[in-house]
C-alpha cells in the first residue's frame, strides 16, 4: 500500500511539473499564432517577368504592404530586368499590375506600387533598439509559390557584411526558413513588427535579413527619385596583424589602400596606393578580414556628396591627415541598350572597366551576342568595345543610341570595335541573320532561365 501512495505521489508530481512546463510554450504558441495571423495579410505574391539577354523567364518573391495606398517593399533581385510586375494581395481575388518606383542593388531593396480598390492593411516596422540575438522570430513568405508560409526561427547574429561587391549592408541572420519565393517577405518580432526584409539564404537554417532601418530609408529614398551616396574612389584591402608586423606598424589598425582611380576625390586629396587608412572624420577604421571592409563602405556611402572630411593614414609609418571633399557614387549597375540586328552594349563605368579588365573607358562594351544574328555573323563578339559605328566615334552609350539608330537605315554599315589591343573593323549586312524570327509573345522560355538564381537560395555573390 505503501509503495502505491509512493507512486501515486511521484506521478502527480510528474503531472504537475509536465504542466507547469507546458504553460510557457502554450502562451508562446499562442503568441505565435496571433502574430502570424496579424502579418499574413499584408505579405503579397510578387510575380515578375524578366528578360535576361534574348530570353524571358518568370521570377516569384514576396513582398511587404508598407502603406494602405498600396506601397510595397520587396528585393531588388526580384525585380531586377523586369518588363512586368503582377502583385497578388491576400485575401483579394484580383491581381494588380504593379509599378517599379525605383530599385537599390547595394541593399537588395525596390519598391513597388499597385493602385488597390480599397485601403490594404499595412504591416506594422519596429523602431528603436536593433533586434537580439537570440529572440524569436517569423518568416512570412510565399517560398517555392506556397503563399503565406511562416517559420520560426530565432535571431542568430547581427551585423553579418557578406563578400559581395558593391552590397552595402550589415546583414541580421537568422534560422527561420528563406527559401526561393521568400525573397522580399518580413522578418517579424512576437510583438508583430517587421524588423527586416528578407533578403537571401545559403543553405539550411542560414539565412539574411536586411534591417528595416535601412529598408525604410532606402525606400523613402527611392520614392523620392533615386539614391545619392558618398565616394572616395579607392578600393582597400584588410591589414593584418602579419602585414602590419612587416610593415614595422605592429600596433596599427586601418586597411591598405590598393589603389586610386583617377580625378576621384580620394586622388584630388593625395591619397595613395599602399597608404594605410585609420581613420574617417574621426571613426576609426579596423579591418582585420575582408568582411570588416563593409564597415568602412557604408560610413563613406552615408555621407552626403559634397561634403568635407578629413582622412587619417600611415605612410610609410608616419602619420598624415588629408582634407577630402566627398564625391557622388558613380552608377554602379550599367545602363544598357539593344538593338535589332541582335547584339546588347552596357555604358563602360568603372566598375564594368575593373571587372573587364578594359584597357579603355570610352565607348560601349558589348554584352551579348545572338547566335546567327546579323551582329554575329559580321563577327561581333561579348568583351568587344565598340568605338565607331560608320563616321560617327561611340564615347558613351547616348553615341550608341544615335550612331546605331542612323546605322539602322542602312542595309549594310561598318562598326570599329577594340578587341583587347586590337581594332576590329566588321562589316555588318542587315539581311544576314539567320536567327528565327520571334514568336507571338517574343522569345518568352517556357522554362526558368538557369542562369538566374534566386539569391533567397543560392551562395552569397550568385543570382
Amino acid at each position: 500500500m505503501l509503495r502505491l501512495w509512493t507512486l501515486c505521489a511521484t506521478l502527480l508530481l510528474a503531472a504537475g511539473s509536465a504542466a507547469e512546463a507546458e504553460a510557457p510554450d502554450a502562451s508562446l504558441e499562442q503568441r505565435i499564432i496571433e502574430v502570424a495571423a496579424r502579418i499574413q495579410p499584408s505579405v503579397v505574391h510578387i510575380e515578375a517577368i524578366v528578360k535576361l539577354n534574348d530570353r524571358r523567364s518568370e521570377v516569384a518573391g514576396s513582398g511587404v504592404i508598407a502603406s494602405p495606398d498600396g506601397r510595397i517593399i520587396t528585393n531588388h533581385h526580384v525585380l531586377d530586368d523586369a518588363e512586368k510586375v503582377t502583385v497578388s494581395v491576400p485575401g483579394l481575388k484580383k491581381r494588380y499590375a504593379a509599378r517599379v518606383v525605383g530599385t537599390d542593388p547595394q541593399t537588395d531593396i525596390a519598391v513597388l506600387r499597385i493602385q488597390p480598390d480599397a485601403p490594404l492593411a499595412a504591416a506594422p516596422f519596429a523602431s528603436g533598439k536593433p533586434p537580439r540575438v537570440g529572440q524569436w522570430v517569423l518568416a512570412i513568405g510565399n517560398p517555392y509559390g506556397l503563399d503565406g508560409t511562416v517559420s520560426l526561427g530565432i535571431v542568430s547574429a547581427m551585423g553579418r557584411n557578406l563578400e559581395i561587391p558593391d552590397l552595402l549592408n550589415d546583414f541580421i541572420q537568422t534560422d527561420a526558413m528563406i527559401d526561393r519565393g521568400s525573397s522580399g517577405g518580413p522578418l517579424v518580432d512576437l510583438d508583430g513588427r517587421v524588423i527586416g526584409i528578407n533578403s537571401r539564404g545559403q543553405g539550411r537554417g542560414i539565412g539574411f535579413t536586411i534591417p528595416i532601418e535601412t529598408a525604410l530609408q532606402v525606400a523613402a529614398q527611392l520614392e523620392r527619385g533615386g539614391i545619392e551616396r558618398g565616394w572616395l574612389g579607392l578600393t582597400l584591402q584588410p591589414l593584418d596583424r602579419e602585414l602590419a608586423d612587416y610593415l614595422a606598424i605592429p600596433d596599427a589598425t586601418g586597411a591598405i589602400v590598393n589603389s586610386v582611380a583617377e580625378g576621384s576625390p580620394a586622388a584630388r586629396a593625395g591619397v595613395q596606393a599602399g597608404d594605410v587608412v585609420t581613420a574617417f572624420d574621426g571613426f576609426p577604421v579596423e579591418a582585420e578580414k575582408e568582411e570588416d571592409l563593409g564597415v568602412f563602405q557604408r560610413v563613406i556611402a552615408s555621407v552626403k556628396p559634397g561634403q568635407e572630411a578629413t582622412l587619417d593614414l600611415l605612410r610609410e609609418g608616419k602619420p598624415r591627415r588629408l582634407k577630402v571633399e566627398i564625391g557622388a557614387q558613380p552608377r554602379v549597375e550599367p545602363a544598357e541598350a539593344e538593338t535589332e540586328i541582335g547584339f546588347h552594349v552596357q555604358e563602360i563605368t568603372r566598375n564594368l572597366a575593373r571587372d573587364e579588365r578594359l584597357v579603355v573607358d570610352r565607348g560601349a562594351f558589348v554584352s551579348f551576342v545572338a547566335r546567327g544574328s546579323a551582329a554575329s555573323e559580321a563577327g561581333l563578339e561579348i568583351g568587344d568595345v565598340i568605338e565607331r559605328i560608320e563616321n560617327r566615334q561611340v564615347e558613351n552609350l547616348d553615341d550608341f543610341r544615335v550612331a546605331s539608330r542612323e546605322a539602322m537605315k542602312l542595309e549594310r554599315f561598318l562598326i570599329v570595335a577594340r578587341r583587347g589591343s586590337e581594332k576590329m573593323y566588321l562589316l555588318v549586312k542587315r539581311g544576314a541573320s539567320r536567327s528565327a524570327p520571334p514568336g507571338p509573345e517574343g522569345d518568352q522560355d517556357p522554362v526558368a532561365d538557369p542562369s538566374r538564381v534566386d539569391p533567397a537560395r543560392a551562395q552569397p555573390g550568385s543570382r
